[in-house]
């Protein structure tokens, strides 16, 4: 059966500004969706409200969990329900390591593997991720490159296994190399009917689409979602930008990068509208 995380008509805002204006999506597990848009139009924001970062105040609608509205669910609550973020700029803790880290969150979420069933599946999936030797050892993050921080984002999430990812430009300070192990993985993960996951990917750059193979594709500018089709979106986004967007829907986009793409791929992220 497929879980499902609901949108529904979601207004918020910072103190200074509006942000998202109406969003409507419904995600469900097993699927792969695109959202693209130009920089500002409040992508980044939907994801920090899926995981309940207090810094957004909802004004209106909700975000729903299989029917269950999770508005007010703090943090640790949403994570214990199978969502997950992986950090644009993940931090450094120093004094733990990263194996103790991650299993100590696998504990918190209710996944108590016995210390050698962990080295397993842990060994396995530092192998997956060709990530270094030495790493279960290493403070969290802690001296890491980029490409081994953004790495170590989707080494928690094949060992935490949530229902729903919310991966923050995950691929930016990765090399050509690491941008295929990264996003290898993760199109894995997704597609693979055992793991019932969905994933929400940030993304500047069109080559990580070589991986990851989005289902449905959708147009976010000011805030809401204003065009919903298939891959030939991308295409069209990436020759020509948005201003084609603008003149065929009459929106205003004078404020915006219009001409830059900016996707963000993620798990059934359907329009409701």
């Amino acid at each position: 059966m497929q879980d499902v995380l609901e949108i529904r008509d979601l207004y918020a805002r910072v103190p200074e500004k509006e942000i998202l204006k109406g969003v409507n999506l419904t995600i469900k597990t097993g699927e792969t969706h695109a959202i693209m848009g130009p920089n500002g139009t409040g992508k980044s924001t939907l994801s920090s409200i899926i995981m309940g970062n207090p810094k957004y105040e909802i004004t209106s609608g909700e975000v729903l969990f299989n029917g269950k509205n999770i508005n007010d669910l703090a943090v640790d609550e949403r994570a214990r329900l199978g969502l997950f973020l992986a950090y644009q700029t993940p931090v450094e803790v120093p004094g733990v390591t990263n194996s103790d880290f991650i299993r100590q969150a696998m504990k918190a979420c209710g996944n108590d593997l016995s210390l050698f069933k962990f080295i397993k599946e842990y060994d396995k999936a530092c192998e997956d991720l060709e990530m270094p030797e030495g790493l279960a050892q290493r403070y969290l993050n802690q001296g890491f490159s980029g490409g081994e921080m953004k790495r170590n984002e989707i080494l928690q999430m094949k060992m935490l296994k949530p229902k729903f990812a919310v991966l923050d430009e995950i691929d930016s300070g990765l090399d050509v190399d690491a941008l295929r192990i990264v996003g290898t993985n993760v199109e894995n993960m997704v597609k693979d009917p055992e793991a019932h996951l969905g994933c929400l990917l940030i993304t500047h750059y069109q080559r990580l689409l070589d991986y990851i193979k989005p289902d449905f594709v959708h147009v976010m500018i000011n805030g809401r979602i204003v065009k919903t089709g298939g891959q030939e979106l991308i295409a069209k986004i990436d020759q020509e930008g948005y201003r084609w967007v603008k003149k065929e829907l009459g929106i205003d986009i004078a404020n915006e990068n219009e001409n830059a793409p900016h996707v963000v791929l993620g798990a059934c992220a359907r329009n409701t509208k």
